[in-house]
């Protein structure tokens, strides 16, 4: 089946607010913390970018409007 525009299946990026984004940080941080030793490696080096992709994408965000 095939996609209409606009739908989220179009393989774009989700844009997400900042507010969403800093929930989002929150449990990705949660996540980690809670991992288990046995988790793979590669999965604690996939989250540790992610939680730095959005520190580093909420740093640089412009101040909110008024």
């Amino acid at each position: 089946m095939r996609s209409h525009e606009g739908q989220f299946s179009d393989n774009r990026p989700i844009r997400r607010t900042p507010q969403e984004k800093r929930k989002l940080l929150a449990e990705l941080k949660e996540t980690l913390a809670n991992l288990k030793p046995s988790a793979a490696p590669s999965m604690r080096t996939t989250l540790m970018a992610r939680i730095k992709e959005l520190e580093a994408d909420l740093a640089s965000a412009p101040p909110p409007r008024r």
